[in-house]
């Protein structure tokens, strides 16, 4: 199947590539050659909209010099993870962009995969610290003064970025540049030493890396609304009227973010893990897998372009910071010049 030869989700293994006259599953050649030709640009434009965004909100956060809070902590990690994750989108474009002949050498194989997958890890459990910081700030205003200490929000960030890590480790060893001779390519693919790590890595992708990241997410912007739901029956009584409709609008974009970018590609891992243990068998659902992975990874990149606007632009805390950082930037006001020396300065142009 063509998807056990791409660059970084998908599970490969040289034994399983055939040629691409062996079958008779061969059938989609034109939405092939579309791929190879779009999604690289697509990756590109990605690639460009994360490094500007995520750069542009660390600069803001880290220029003033100026010790992070709580909330400043978790948001100026992930958009270091976004940015990490999308330095690796070029080598992935390449890739694609030569039909999957990985030019790069075995060490940038692994090095360049193993990072992507880290960050895949880090960038989904930072969504989860956010969506519990603001659980805690919102639901239990008062308790959290105390919860909410700047050494928790670092040593919880340290702890994520741990754990993504120790989940890439497997990237980092099994990737590996092998000659396909049916196909005429040398492939960076993933050598399974056993076929149960195709279930060891459902379970990683589909439980670790969404399933349970979105349970957590779902529970406490859940939690979140009726807090505010009930604030707002409230103030409508008292005020008359709501305040907290821009934080439920933004809580509900952020899980309807999530859920867009990375439902699609979890989805097809899924199917394409029941194609490798052979519970499905037919040549629609291998072509339907294999062009679905490639469209479904380019929607999760998009996720590391939109958080750094969900996130962090759409929020008042960051337009306050960036407000502040011009200020701070922009040269202070001239003293007012009179009419007959404006006219003297002029004069030089003339």
């Amino acid at each position: 199947m063509a998807s056990q030869i791409l660059l970084e989700f998908q599970s490969s293994n040289q034994s399983q590539l055939s040629p691409p006259n062996a079958t008779s599953c061969d059938i989609a050649q034109e939405a092939w050659d579309l791929l190879h030709r779009a999604l690289p640009v697509f990756i590109v434009a990605v690639c460009f909209c994360g490094l500007l965004g995520n750069l542009f909100v660390l600069s803001v956060f880290l220029l003033p010099r100026r010790r992070l809070n709580v909330a400043e902590i978790y948001l100026a990690n992930l958009a270091a993870s976004d940015l990490v994750f999308v330095l690796g989108l070029p080598f992935w474009a390449q890739n694609i962009w030569n039909q999957f002949r990985w030019p790069f050498g075995v060490f940038l194989c692994r090095a360049v995969n193993g990072v992507i997958k880290a960050n895949l890890f880090v960038s989904i459990f930072l969504v989860v610290a956010i969506s519990q910081d603001r659980y805690c700030v919102l639901v239990y205003p008062m308790a959290s003064r105390r919860r909410r200490r700047r050494r928790l929000a670092q040593a919880t960030c340290v702890l994520i970025w741990v754990l993504g890590g120790l989940l890439s480790v497997p990237t980092f060893v099994l990737r590996a540049v092998k000659a396909v001779p049916e196909l005429n390519i040398s492939a960076c693919v993933l050598l399974f030493p056993h076929e149960a790590w195709h279930f060891m890595r459902i379970v990683e992708l589909n439980v670790l890396g969404f399933l349970l990241p979105l349970a957590a997410i779902v529970f406490f912007n859940y939690h979140i609304l009726a807090s505010l739901r009930g604030r707002t029956e409230v103030r409508r009584t008292s005020c008359g009227g709501p305040r907290d409709g821009k934080t439920t609008a933004l809580i509900l974009t952020l899980v309807a973010a999530f859920l867009v970018c990375w439902a699609p590609y979890h989805f097809f891992a899924f199917l394409e893990f029941l194609l490798e243990v052979r519970v499905i068998q037919s040549c629609f659902w291998e072509n339907l897998t294999d062009l679905g992975l490639q469209w479904a990874n380019f929607f999760a990149f998009i996720n590391s372009c939109l958080n750094p606007v969900i996130y962090v632009f759409v929020g008042r805390l960051f337009r306050t910071k960036v407000w502040e950082l011009y200020k701070q930037c922009i040269p202070r006001s001239l003293p007012p010049i009179s009419s007959s020396r404006r006219k003297e300065i002029l004069q030089l142009f003339w």
